[in-house]
């Protein structure tokens, strides 16, 4: 029988003692829908008045309903072109893992989402951008790609001003205890994460 100091020995790999293990949770499509909208139109209103003031313009000098109703039609194909854009995160492949019913292990290092004891995906902590502590739950924004992962040109210009927030939604239903939510509240102030 060997000992767990002599050579040869490996412990399981698993999750560290500080760290916090979830209940199976899957997020809702019309959830995420509703959350990275509100945060896109919270951010980006103002990009739907360039079209607006562009077109009413000239009407400024020659009014014409014309002129008012273009702006307006302009306007609502803008809205519901980026609405269509968040939204589609929801029906391509790549968006799939944020739609699976996963558990979350947290530690220092990483958020583990594991699909099963075998599959899963990690992020490490700088993968996330910031979190936010809502009424029932924490949300964990990830980092937009960054540049050198963009296409050059103007569609570059388009993937870097017009991005899809993605974002990892942890409830407080699907942690054991409230002594994780407070060590999680803990490692995220720790990363600078979540304000003081």
């Amino acid at each position: 029988m060997q000992r767990p100091n002599q050579r040869g020995f490996r412990s399981p790999q698993g999750p560290s003692p500080q760290g916090i293990r979830t209940k199976k949770y899957q997020l809702d499509k019309n959830m995420y829908t509703r959350l990275a909208l509100a945060k896109v139109w919270r951010k980006d209103w103002w990009y739907a008045l360039i079209p607006f003031v562009l077109l009413l313009l000239p009407a400024f000098f020659s009014f014409s309903w014309w002129w008012v109703v273009a702006a307006v039609i302009v306007t609502l194909l803008f809205v519901l072109l980026r609405s269509a854009q968040v939204m589609g995160v929801t029906q391509i492949e790549q968006g799939n893992p944020l739609f699976e019913k996963l558990t979350y292990e947290i530690d220092q290092r990483q958020v583990l989402m594991k699909r099963n004891e075998r599959e899963g995906m990690a992020l490490t902590w700088d993968m996330i951008q910031s979190a936010e502590r809502q009424q029932d739950a924490y949300m964990l924004w990830l980092q937009p790609a960054a540049d050198a992962q963009l296409p050059t040109g103007w569609k570059g210009w388009v993937a870097r001003n017009f991005q899809t927030p993605i974002f990892i939604y942890l409830p407080f239903r699907i942690f054991n205890s409230q002594n994780d939510l407070k060590l999680l509240e803990s490692l995220l102030r720790r990363k600078n994460l979540l304000a003081q």
